[in-house]
């Protein structure tokens, strides 16, 4: 059974801790609440090491973050105390590690600690935007709002970011079947062709010698080759999460020449959105260009927020900086520009957000249909030309034969 270590505070106001042994942390809570006890803390103590594969933490996702955020907003809203409305949250909750964890924020809160406040503890989860919207909810007096706003926010994110899988998994896996059918041909059945042709004692076309050669060299040295490829992936991938690895892959995906312009236009779309949400929040424009730029998901993207940041602190306004950038279309920084003029900027970024939502919807679409007919000519080439250089030989047997 589970232990857990706990600090509580006594009626008389005297801090106790110690161990307690129960099925879960729900009924660790009830427990010390029986005894009377405001609970400062609880964490469940480690058992060891696990080899289950099935002990791992299930991954929180932003759909159950939406439905946090959305339910959360609805009991507010309609006047349940937020320790209860958490608690009801934390015992419906499907998934048992962010179970787990609002009913952690529910114990912080429950002990004095603001939301926002309780909600920073779980910086893996509850992203700096997050946290820093609850805030100004929570200094408003509009936290209904305000969590209803992130909810809607968190439901554009989402849509944005499967929109961008979609177009990106369909080339991934036709290629990698490409790749693999390739392989499956000079691995097993050019050497089958071989052997039939050591046969014919004739000289062989070019085409095929070439093909066959290949095999041959697959076959030898394949360990060896594949070892290599994991070497290269490993030091590449561990050189892309480096700082400067990270702005070159960064500023590479912006450059490519089909899929760099979708990346542009999601990022100019996260952007936009994110600053937009957090304004009409209240958010000050300095904190709100600092969490922007910390969550838009590419350095080069965030280098330019930065100094967006740097000169707005030095008096300037938003839209100067932004088009000395040069990653923001025109378009864009002249409409930052009248939005700062007519002190409705987070209305008119939030129409920038909305155009580029479509615009990526279009790129998507678009994207599939450009895509689809280049990777068939690719299967047809690659899979053809192995075809045409196995039976060339046959060809020319036939024909001889013929004659």
């Amino acid at each position: 059974m589970p232990k857990f270590k706990y600090a509580a505070k006594e009626q008389g106001g005297k801090t106790i801790g110690g161990y307690i042994e129960v099925k879960d942390r729900t009924d660790a809570v009830n427990e010390l609440r029986k005894r009377d006890l405001i609970i400062i803390s609880i964490k469940e103590e480690a058992q060891g090491f696990s080899f289950s594969f099935f002990s791992r933490k299930k991954k929180i996702k932003l759909d159950d973050l939406v439905i946090f955020s959305r339910q959360l907003a609805t009991m507010v809203d309609a006047g349940i105390p937020l320790v209860g409305a958490l608690d009801i949250l934390g015992e419906q909750m499907d998934n048992k590690t962010f179970r787990q964890i609002i009913l952690g924020v529910r114990n912080d809160v429950e002990t004095g600690q603001s939301l926002s406040d309780a909600l920073a503890k779980h910086k893996n989860v509850f992203s700096g935007l997050f946290v820093n919207m609850v805030k100004a909810g929570e200094s408003s007096g509009m936290l209904d709002e305000i969590l209803e706003r992130v909810a809607e926010y968190l439901e554009k994110t989402s849509s944005l970011q499967k929109k961008v899988k979609s177009a990106l998994v369909y080339p991934a896996i036709v290629s990698g079947m490409a790749v693999g059918i390739t392989l499956l041909l000079l691995w097993k059945v050019v050497p089958v062709f071989k052997t039939i042709f050591e046969g014919f004692d004739a000289q062989l076309p070019a085409p095929t010698l070439f093909l066959i050669n290949i095999s041959d060299i697959m076959q030898a040295y394949f360990p060896v080759v594949l070892a290599l490829l994991a070497v290269i992936i490993f030091f590449i991938s561990r050189y892309a999460k480096s700082e400067r690895g990270r702005t070159q892959f960064d500023r590479l995906t912006l450059r490519l020449p089909v899929f760099g312009i979708l990346f542009r236009k999601v990022a100019i779309s996260k952007f936009t959105r994110t600053l937009s949400t957090l304004i009409k929040s209240g958010v000050p424009i300095l904190g709100a260009l600092e969490i922007v730029s910390k969550t838009s998901g590419n350095k080069v993207v965030e280098a330019a927020i930065e100094n967006v940041r740097i000169s707005v602190r030095e008096g300037e306004n938003i839209a100067d900086p932004l088009t000395r950038s040069k990653i923001f279309p025109p378009m864009v920084t002249r409409m930052v520009s009248v939005g700062e003029q007519s002190g409705e900027l987070e209305k008119m970024l939030s129409k920038i957000a909305d155009f580029y939502d479509e615009q990526v919807d279009a790129a998507v679409s678009a994207l599939t249909s450009m895509i689809e007919p280049f990777i068939i000519a690719f299967l047809g080439i690659v899979i053809g030309s192995i075809v045409i250089c196995m039976f060339l030989p046959i060809f020319k047997i036939t024909s001889v034969v013929g004659m």
